[in-house]
């Protein structure tokens, strides 16, 4: 049983953190040193950290508050987020545009 939750949440997690800002920014740090294992043991290091503080902050959390009242949470906060980036794609893409205007 337990080897089943660790197997599911390793794949969760390694296809959440596929082609996201952490692995976009480990692969330009990596690309302007010539030293990708500190990249690599930097990068890998601080993932590890924030899921230990996700995965205590979870479990305390979870104690007194429902699992619907958690999820609820998430969900509202990845919208907010996924909506700002949404938003300020544009935002940029007008920047941008104005700026090669400029020049």
């Amino acid at each position: 049983m337990v080897l089943s939750l660790l197997l599911s949440t390793f794949f969760t997690v390694f296809i959440a953190e596929l082609g996201d800002k952490t692995q976009l920014a480990t692969l330009t740090i990596s690309g302007t040193s010539n030293k990708p294992f500190a990249v690599f043991l930097g990068s890998s290091s601080a993932l590890v950290f924030a899921s230990l503080l996700g995965a205590l902050t979870g479990g305390s959390i979870s104690s007194f508050l429902p699992e619907i009242v958690l999820k609820s949470i998430a969900s509202i906060t990845f919208l907010i987020i996924g909506s700002r980036l949404f938003i300020n794609s544009f935002v940029i893409d007008k920047e941008e545009k104005e700026d090669k205007k400029n020049n």
